[in-house]
């Protein structure tokens, strides 16, 4: 009896000390992720069709069904994501240079203009021809081409959105766009070409055939992406769902963390229906001796208005691979039913394609097939993203479309104008879902803050209303400090936490709560909570 009493006690106090956990730490918010365990992984393999069934099929993940809201996971109290594997903070929380812009992620390691590249492997069959070479610094580089029918199409297209991307925060690789002519490849003699199913060494026909399918510049030279081989061992793509069972980092299933969640924000901006696993890529990297994971985005040569292979189809973005929905109505309308994306107008550049903003629209566009972290995205998930794309100037935009060196100003205008006009349609969609505020601080004794939907002249309505209450972190339990009523943070808190809550006009449902540690010299932000 004695022992069950005592158990009984045990189990009550060790609930109670969950109740009581504290919602805040003194490290809180972490700006990085804490120090990954030492990994050892194979590499995996994952097929094309596969992944396509199996999304389109599969059902597979934990999907939110929009009566259940699942918060993002993988974020800090400030609910952003932290600088680790999958991604670090750059252009909207610290502005790059235009010159950071268009190096992307180095931009200071192309193939060396000395000596030879030599072709190690090489791809010939199938529409894409590519190979990957060697310089004279013995850094290895994947090269790509454009469609014969196409020049500067899918290399605009990878050169422009890789920079974004790595903007935005992702791992991606270093490409370079170059122009050479054949007498600059030589052959490995090791090399192998496999030609209908067989193996066998290549020889230098087998590599002018290759080249003689893809376009030529007018001065006679061949124009490719060069994609240094990035850091770390290759083990596999990773998945929009679950873990990888055999990381031990990889802890939070991949369709919560609010890096996968807004990504389709970023791709449907970008035109990147090609987002899918088989276009990732993970890498054992060696760090301060310890080995983890890092994820990469892969391959953008299929975004803007490229397919790789040839110009994007309006159907792009709009329908799914295996859509079976809109059947019915084709069926029950004998096919006069016109979608409304059916009406998009592209301008007719071969380097620009199937690129449009005029029937856009984010909150509908969708990628080749299903995609489980695109389909969990919440409010906030977009909010996050929106902010990031909004953050890009039309200078700077412009700036790095540059980079694609189009041979036709018009066709570097056109791509130019309708980034914008997308970005412009990403921050009307998205703002007003929330209460679109950001990076709180504490300045001259005042809460202070970005009001993002002012900024870009979203015309939100109604004023700013805040509440304060002190905050008791032990029991996450607030107490209204009736006489506050502005902005100026209260000098009122025993707890040692302050929280502001938020809203406009009358509209309470879309609020944010900000909370602050007061136990140093100066308040500071240690959490924020969005509600819509």
């Amino acid at each position: 009896m004695k022992r069950t009493i005592l158990t009984l006690l045990c189990l009550l106090m060790i609930g109670n000390w969950l109740i009581a956990a504290d919602r805040f730490y003194p490290d809180d918010p972490l700006r990085k992720e804490p120090a990954p365990r030492d990994a050892a992984l194979q590499n995996r393999k994952l097929y094309d069709y596969y992944d396509l069934l199996e999304n389109s099929f599969g059902e597979k993940g934990d999907r939110d069904d929009r009566g259940h809201i699942t918060p993002a996971k993988g974020v800090n109290t400030l609910g952003e994501p932290m600088d680790g594997a999958w991604y670090t903070h750059r252009h909207y929380f610290k502005p790059m240079s235009s010159e950071e812009l268009m190096d992307g992620v180095g931009g200071k390691n192309p193939p060396s203009p000395e000596g030879p590249w030599t072709v190690v492997s090489a791809k010939s069959e199938g529409i894409s021809p590519g190979f990957v070479m060697t310089d004279s610094k013995h850094d290895r580089y994947y090269v790509k081409f454009d469609p014969i029918s196409n020049p500067e199409l899918a290399t605009g297209a990878e050169m422009i959105s890789v920079r974004f991307f790595h903007a935005l925060g992702y791992h991606v690789p270093d490409d370079y766009l170059i122009f050479f002519n054949r007498e600059k490849l030589v052959l490995d003699p090791n090399v192998e070409i496999r030609l209908e199913g067989r193996k066998r060494k290549m020889k230098p026909k087998d590599l002018n055939k290759l080249l003689a399918k893809v376009p030529k510049t007018r001065d006679g030279k061949y124009r490719a992406i060069a994609s240094l081989q990035v850091e770390g061992k290759p083990v596999g793509p990773f998945k929009y769902f679950g873990t990888r069972i055999d990381d031990p980092n990889d802890v939070v299933a991949h369709e919560h963390l609010r890096v996968l969640r807004g990504l389709f924000v970023f791709c449907a901006w970008l035109a990147h229906n090609d987002s899918r696993s088989i276009n990732s890529l993970d890498t054992l990297v060696d760090e301060d001796g310890s080995h983890h994971l890092r994820h990469y985005l892969m391959d953008f040569g299929a975004t803007l208005g490229s397919s790789s292979t040839s110009a994007k189809l309006a159907r792009a973005g709009n329908e799914y691979y295996l859509d079976f929905k809109p059947a019915p109505k084709q069926m029950a309308t004998l096919g006069l039913a016109v979608p409304e994306w059916a009406h998009a107008k592209f301008p007719g550049y071969h380097s620009v394609g199937g690129f449009d903003s005029a029937v856009f629209q984010p909150d509908k566009w969708i990628p080749d097939y299903p995609n489980v972290a695109f389909l969990n995205r919440l409010p906030d998930d977009e909010f996050w993203a929106a902010k990031q794309v909004m953050a890009f100037t039309d200078d700077e935009i412009r700036t790095i479309v540059k980079v694609a060196q189009y041979s036709d100003p018009r066709a570097e205008r056109y791509v130019a104008d309708t980034i914008i006009a997308r970005r412009n349609k990403i921050g009307r969609e998205y703002f007003p879902k929330v209460l679109a505020l950001d990076q709180f601080t504490v300045e001259n004794g005042s809460l202070a803050f970005r009001d993002l939907a002012e900024e870009h002249r979203l015309e939100p309505k109604g004023a700013l209303h805040v509440s304060w209450s002190s905050f008791d972190n032990p029991s996450n339990t607030k107490s209204p400090i009736p006489a506050a009523q502005d902005f100026h943070v209260p000098s009122d808190s025993s707890s040692g936490y302050l929280a502001a809550d938020i809203w406009r006009g009358d509209d309470k449902a879309k609020g944010i709560t900000v909370y602050l540690r007061t136990s140093g010299t100066t308040p500071e932000v240690v959490g924020i909570d969005r509600t819509w």
